[in-house]
């Protein structure tokens, strides 16, 4: 099956494989316990039953999720024992200590408060249970923190020194943990997982409005989405703005792979919406561009010189085509966020937001898009910074296990088959949970104007017989 790939693209596909089935899962749980805790806050605060009705729906998915974050995760910690140990044996110094202290602090943070923010409601009051999940939702954020620093020391390598056997040595911690990238990758992936929920629980609360327009927890999740999507996907776009000059600083041949810009344009760059790749040729066929467009972003002055590929050695550049694509992948999912945001807006304006099924539709596709994009950032960052695991210092082909082929495509099949079966039974089951209604109460005539906002509590509806 993998006959003629040496093992060294074998461990990388692995590598990608497991990491793919991993970033999911904590991308999703991050942003859901943010939305758990104002959940339970709104509801410690306003009374309203249906935040704890949504609060208890969206509990017992986090924990799913939650659990298989960390199951995926584990299998990760293995490879850099088998596949990539000469990786762990240089950069272990630097990263081994960042690692246990992800595992230290907000693992045991998450884990800690876990238990008692599904099941102790009732055992330890509502004041102690609304800390810890507010506790959970900062040990998701500090578990990402830390596993942000680690990957950004790996793209921009700084407070380090070598010594005679090829080691990483710490020379300086703040300046390996606060990186160059760090600030500009943390508020990206944080931001990415904040977009990824919203998606999703805005996808589910337009099922239900699909099936019942009065539908009090679907409105009021279907809301909050909206209302989450329209703030945060600008300053997601903002924050991929300055994330990008500072990669222009660090790592120009990604952004060159990015733009596509095999040629260096003196008086001004375009920049290329659609192309085909052609890495034999070192051209873009058939591309639709922008004249001065990409410098005026990267540089912000139309004539702005920017570097192409040809400064860079063939050695040392990124595979194009993927990198191309993956960032037109990303990009363009962005966008279409902003515009399903934007036109919840128009709607809700409009006093529509709950009986427009061509919208409800419309966020019940772009529910899964938060996790394609996400993959789609991180084959950017990851495969834009080849042929390096540590950028500019150490070559992929420097850092991998002395392992045959044979052996690690075996143990990709193994992986395969293990997780699509593992994986796609909890992921099945996460989606049956989802197509639930939550136990709710249903809008009734009774109660007045159907406000558009979702957000007023409707405490005494009064309910309607079924057609």
């Amino acid at each position: 099956m993998f006959e003629g790939f040496s093992a060294e693209i074998l461990a990388r596909v692995q590598f990608a494989f497991t990491v793919s089935f991993h970033i999911i899962f904590p991308a999703f749980s991050i942003g859901l316990a943010s939305y758990l805790a104002v959940l339970n806050a709104q509801y410690l605060r306003t009374r309203d039953e249906t935040y704890l009705t949504l609060f208890t729906y969206w509990k017992k998915i986090f924990a799913v999720a939650f659990g298989m974050g960390v199951v995926s995760g584990i299998v990760m910690s293995y490879q850099f024992g088998t596949n990539w140990s000469v990786f762990s044996d240089k950069t272990g110094p630097v990263l081994g200590p960042l690692m246990a202290y992800e595992v230290l602090s907000a693992f045991f943070l998450e884990a800690g408060f876990l238990g008692i923010m599904l099941f102790g409601r009732e055992r330890v009051g509502e004041k102690l249970h609304m800390f810890a999940t507010a506790m959970v939702a900062l040990g998701t954020l500090a578990s990402a923190t830390w596993i942000l620093s680690v990957n950004s020391w790996m793209q921009t390598p700084a407070g380090y020194s070598i010594n005679e056997a090829g080691q990483f040595i710490p020379e300086d911690w703040w300046q390996i943990v606060f990186n160059p990238s760090f600030p500009y990758r943390l508020v990206h992936m944080v931001l990415a997982a904040y977009l990824t929920t919203a998606l999703v629980v805005g996808a589910v609360g337009a099922l239900h409005l699909l099936r019942d327009t009065l539908d009090v927890a679907a409105r009021r999740m279907f809301s909050m989405a909206m209302w989450m999507l329209i703030v945060v996907a600008p300053l997601q776009i903002l924050a991929g703005d300055f994330h990008g000059l500072n990669t222009l600083e660090h790592q120009p041949a990604k952004v060159m792979a990015m733009e596509g810009h095999y040629d260096s344009h003196p008086d001004g760059a375009p920049l290329i919406l659609f192309g085909i790749p052609n890495p034999e040729e070192k051209r873009i066929d058939y591309k639709i561009e922008v004249p001065y467009l990409s410098s005026m972003i990267l540089k912000h002055s139309w004539t702005a010189p920017l570097d192409g590929l040809d400064t860079i050695p063939d050695e040392d550049e990124p595979p194009v085509a993927i990198v191309f694509w993956s960032f037109r992948v990303m990009v363009g999912l962005g966008f279409a966020m902003l515009g399903l945001g934007a036109w919840a807006v128009w709607r809700r304006l409009r006093g529509r937001l709950y009986d427009s099924p061509m919208l409800h539709r419309a966020s019940l596709l772009m529910g899964p898009m938060g996790f394609v994009a996400v993959l789609a950032g991180w084959v950017t960052t990851e495969v834009g910074r080849q042929p390096f695991t540590v950028y500019g210092v150490l070559r992929t082909s420097d850092s991998l296990a002395p392992v045959a082929a044979p052996a690690v495509a075996a143990s990709l099949i193994a992986f395969i088959v293990v997780y699509f079966f593992v994986f796609g039974a909890g992921t099945f089951y996460l989606l049956r949970m989802m197509s639930k209604a939550p136990a709710t109460k249903r809008l009734g005539l009774r109660d007045g104007p159907i406000r558009a906002s979702g957000l007023a509590p409707v405490t005494r509806p009064t309910p309607m017989p079924d057609a």
